[in-house]
């Protein structure tokens, strides 16, 4: 008689679980037995559950729309004053009002610069920003990422050496892992000193493709390697450099996205070496 009772409660539970897994679970019992308290406790699990999944997906509206917001309302106040500023430089002007002229410009890109990496944080961390993985050719990835590269790298005589190969295939979102792997070439850059090198490399393994970056700067305290690719993090040695730490961190959550993952670490002779890591599918 128990083996009987035990293979109908084992039935039940099944069923509630099927239920429960296509929304359908309601409680067909509402005597006292223990399996009637488990199916009454079972509704208040999942009418809780999905209350808190309904709030989720409210609040990523929300924040959606927020962000949609912010980027719209300060996109052309910004706008406004990088032209005013530019305007402004070439008026005639005293050696004082020029110096100010620049700061202007500058402090003004700089906040642009500031808000777009935020909204695209923003929408990484909420996962509103939607990263599309598919198999397709590597070299328009590095091709595009070290073009837009190369005006910076110019304005400090920095040679960008890329490299030679066709054929190679990885998955990745092409927008999103150009932007990765443009802030890791900016990255080099602003670190690196005047008149060195860069060096794109591209290995093949046999699940993943490798991208690697080797620049000539001061390299990376072995303690802060794992530190480098957070939120806002500024090594104490590069606080005179610009930027706000968000560039590396960007970079390796988008690669993330794509299934890949980012190592860092001493370069062959000197400076650092940035590894992108890309699934290479099947």
């Amino acid at each position: 008689m128990g083996i009987v009772r035990t293979n109908k409660t084992m039935k039940r539970l099944e069923q509630m679980l099927d239920d429960a897994i296509e929304g359908q679970f309601q409680e067909d019992n509402y005597d006292e037995t223990e399996l009637s308290r488990l199916e009454s406790r079972w509704k208040q699990y999942l009418s809780s559950s999905r209350l808190s999944v309904e709030a989720a997906r409210r609040e990523r509206s929300e924040i959606k729309a927020i962000l949609s917001d912010i980027s719209h309302q300060t996109k052309t106040p910004l706008a406004n004053i990088i032209l005013y500023s530019e305007l402004l430089k070439e008026q005639p002007l005293t050696p004082e009002g020029e110096a100010i002229a620049e700061q202007l410009h500058a402090q003004a890109e700089k906040l642009e610069f500031l808000i777009k990496a935020l909204v695209k944080m923003s929408r990484l961390e909420s996962d509103i920003l939607e990263v599309v993985p598919r198999k397709q050719p590597l070299r328009p990835l590095v091709e595009n990422a070290v073009k837009d590269a190369k005006a910076r790298a110019e304005e400090k005589s920095i040679t960008i050496l890329e490299p030679d190969f066709d054929g190679i295939e990885a998955v990745f979102d092409l927008k999103w892992t150009e932007e990765a792997l443009f802030n890791i070439l900016d990255n080099g850059i602003k670190y690196s000193p005047k008149y060195s090198t860069i060096t794109v490399s591209v290995k093949e393994y046999t699940m993943y493709v490798c991208i690697g970056v080797a620049d000539e700067g001061p390299g990376i305290p072995e303690e802060e390697r794992n530190r480098i690719f957070g939120r806002f993090y500024r090594s104490a040695g590069n606080q005179q450099e610009e930027g706000v730490g968000i560039g590396l961190y960007l970079a390796r959550e988008i690669v993330k996205k794509n299934d890949g993952y980012i190592k860092a670490g001493p370069g062959t002779e000197k400076g650092s070496l940035f590894e992108i890591y890309l699934g290479k599918g099947v």
